[in-house]
């Protein structure tokens, strides 16, 4: 992934990007497979949060392919992104259904588009205030301990899908470490696609696998159930507890995606050589991701979020169109009208989903080190070690504990607050309080008494 500043450059005299930015000239053909290489790079993250959560794969490529045509229609088409399903809330899911219950899950659905709420919110406020002015409420003492918590909050799961056969999950693990380290072009870009590809086929082989909803399933159906839905949980029979529980646990997470989304399209920018933080602005690219994550959870997918591997492609390939991109938003669309396919996802055995897993939630919570450590974070200053200590304990400490969450009961409501929940709520506010929020420069990336480099508070938690 790319490592860009908050503060991206504009492009000089001397740039001419427009000979590697205009897919035209490349032709109809070799546009679609650039098209189809982009859909293949947020293939394999994207369709592993369904997996994990047990929401809808079919709805998750609709949503993925809506929600990227959405974003780009907001941002004037002017951003070559694509939008993927989200690690980020995997926690969020977790909580209100660990098991994957599919009655509870609508639930979880519901506290995600709140969380999606918090974009439209922060988008108003960069309009109003200006980025400077809200940032500093989330410096990387805040965001890297929460983003380090989610990861540690879902360890369990991937040690407990590995153990049922560690020998496919250990292989799935060493496939995706081998791609990611020695593989050239398309298989770097692609290593967690590659790693349940090939410990899926072994599991397969070795009779892990289960095909028979792979033979039951229609070529073509659509993609969205409405009992999968959020709004179908509005009736008789509606929780108001479970459904506030899941809304405050949930939407707190949105304070990490947001800088994630601030840091993606920062090394967008870098990558592209064109500054989207100004044009169409930050508020334009929030306001896309935030509705595209609302609108998905409505309706039973997975949160969006930017997706790093697309700008890897971006890269790899030197054309820049955005239009490229959406070719990949309609093959997405396309493809999620094959319940055979979404089937053939379903099958995949829970000791592959292990091993990518422990991969997977690994790099989250190493992603929020790496934050704390290239924005140079000063853990000298006690303030600081206060604010992370208070993050992670709590966070972790009630999501282990014997209740899972703190609950308050107010009349006939039973409310729940997951550790998460507290974790970031508290945080937040302990580090506005504390003296010394000030030193920290939002746009500089470093605190202002320092001589660091400027650093992007960049957390890739989709892949």
């Amino acid at each position: 992934m790319t490592k860009a500043s908050i503060e991206t450059p504009t492009m000089g005299a001397q740039d001419t990007p427009d000979a590697i930015y205009d897919a035209r000239e490349l032709g109809t053909g070799k546009t679609v497979i650039l098209g189809v290489q982009h859909m293949f790079a947020m293939f394999g993250a994207t369709i592993l949060v369904p997996i994990l959560t047990g929401l809808s794969v079919s709805a998750t490529l609709l949503f993925a392919g809506l929600g990227t045509l959405l974003f780009h229609f907001v941002t004037k088409g002017k951003v070559p992104a694509f939008l993927g399903s989200s690690f980020a809330f995997l926690a969020g899911y977790a909580l209100i259904a660990p098991n994957k219950e599919a009655d509870l899950l609508p639930y979880a659905c519901l506290g995600v588009a709140c969380a999606g709420l918090l974009y439209l919110v922060l988008s108003l406020l960069f309009k109003v205030f200006g980025a400077r002015r809200v940032m500093r409420f989330f410096p990387p003492i805040v965001t890297g301990p929460i983003v380090i918590a989610i990861g540690l909050i879902l360890a369990s799961s991937a040690i407990n899908n590995a153990s049922t056969n560690w020998l496919i999950a250990v292989l799935a693990v060493a496939v995706i470490i081998v791609c990611n380290i020695w593989g050239k072009g398309m298989i770097k870009i692609i290593p967690i696609l590659i790693g349940v590809i090939v410990s899926y086929a072994i599991a397969a082989c070795l009779g892990e696998a289960d095909f028979t909803a792979v033979a039951e399933a229609k070529w073509i159906g659509l993609p969205v159930l409405w009992e999968n839905t959020a709004l179908s949980i509005f009736g008789a029979e509606f929780n108001s507890g479970l459904a506030l529980t899941a809304i405050i646990g949930i939407m707190p997470i949105a304070f990490a995606t947001m800088i994630e989304h601030i840091g993606d399209v920062s090394a967008i920018s870098s990558t592209v050589n064109r500054n989207y933080m100004a044009e169409p602005g930050l508020h334009r690219t929030l306001l896309g991701d935030g509705l595209a994550t609302i609108i998905a959870s409505l309706f039973g997918a997975p949160a969006n979020t930017t997706y790093g591997e697309n700008t890897g492609v971006l890269a790899l390939t030197k054309v820049f169109d955005p239009r490229v991109v959406r070719i990949a938003a309609i093959f997405a669309v396309a493809l999620s009208f094959c319940p055979k396919f979404a089937a053939i996802i379903g099958c995949i055995p829970a000791c592959v989903i292990g091993g990518v897993s422990l991969v997977l939630y690994g790099m989250i919570s190493a992603v929020g080190v790496r934050n704390l450590v290239e924005n140079h974070t000063d853990f000298t200053k006690t303030r600081n070690v206060l604010v992370a200590a208070v993050i992670l304990v709590l966070s972790i400490g009630i999501s282990y504990s014997a209740a899972g969450a703190i609950s308050i009961t107010l009349g006939s409501l039973i409310i729940s607050f997951s550790g998460l929940a507290v974790g970031s709520l508290v945080g937040i506010i302990l580090n506005a309080l504390l003296p010394g929020a000030d030193d920290y420069d939002p746009l500089a990336g470093a605190d202002k008494s320092g001589d660091a480099e400027p650093q992007a508070q960049h957390l890739p938690l989709e892949c």
